[in-house]
C-alpha cells in the first residue's frame, strides 16, 4: 500500500491572502467612489500579515535581538502602509510582497538599535565611567573600575 503524500500546512495560504486582498481593492475602489473614508483592513489580512511578521521574527538572524517585538511592530506598520500599493495585477504572490516589507522593517529597526547603542556607548566612554562607579568596601577599586571599562571596549558594536 502506498502512502499518500501529505500537503504541507502553511501558516498563511497564499490563495486565499490574494482573494483578501482582491477584495480590499474592491472595498477601496467603492469607498473612493463615495466620497467616503478609506474602510479598515479585514480581520483576516491583519491575522496574516501578523502571522507572517511572527514566523518572519523566528529566523535565527532575528530571534536573538532583545527588541524582537518592536520589529515586529515596525514589520506590521509598514505592511498597513503599503498594503494598498499591492497589485493583484501584477503579481500573485502576496506573501512575498509582504515578507519583503517586514523583512527589511526588521534590517531597519536593527540599524536603528545599534546606532542607539553606539551613541549610549560613546556617552558611557566621554563621562569618564570609571569615576562613577562605586564600588565596595571588600573590593579592589582599580581593579573592578578597569574590568568594567574593558568589558564595556570588548562587548561595543563600533570600537572606534
Amino acid at each position: 500500500m502506498a502512502r499518500e503524500k501529505k500537503k504541507p500546512i502553511h501558516y498563511v495560504n497564499n490563495k486565499e491572502f490574494l482573494e483578501a486582498i482582491k477584495q480590499r481593492k474592491e472595498l477601496l475602489a467603492e469607498a473612493e467612489e463615495a466620497g467616503a473614508p478609506t474602510p479598515q483592513i479585514s480581520n483576516y489580512l491583519g491575522e496574516c500579515i501578523l502571522k507572517i511578521a511572527n514566523h518572519l521574527s523566528y529566523r535565527p538572524n532575528f530571534i536573538n535581538y532583545t527588541y524582537r517585538e518592536e520589529m515586529i511592530s515596525d514589520g506590521i506598520e509598514n505592511c498597513l502602509q503599503y498594503i494598498d500599493k499591492f497589485d493583484p495585477e501584477k503579481s500573485k504572490n502576496p506573501f512575498a510582497y509582504f515578507t519583503q516589507i517586514i523583512y527589511y522593517a526588521f534590517i531597519r529597526r536593527i540599524t536603528k538599535e545599534k546606532k542607539q547603542q553606539s551613541i549610549k556607548e560613546k556617552l558611557l566612554r566621554e563621562t569618564n565611567i570609571e569615576h562613577r562607579i562605586s564600588v565596595q568596601a571588600h573590593d579592589d577599586e582599580r581593579d573592578y573600575q578597569q574590568a568594567f571599562v574593558d568589558m564595556l571596549d570588548k562587548y561595543t558594536f563600533n570600537n572606534e
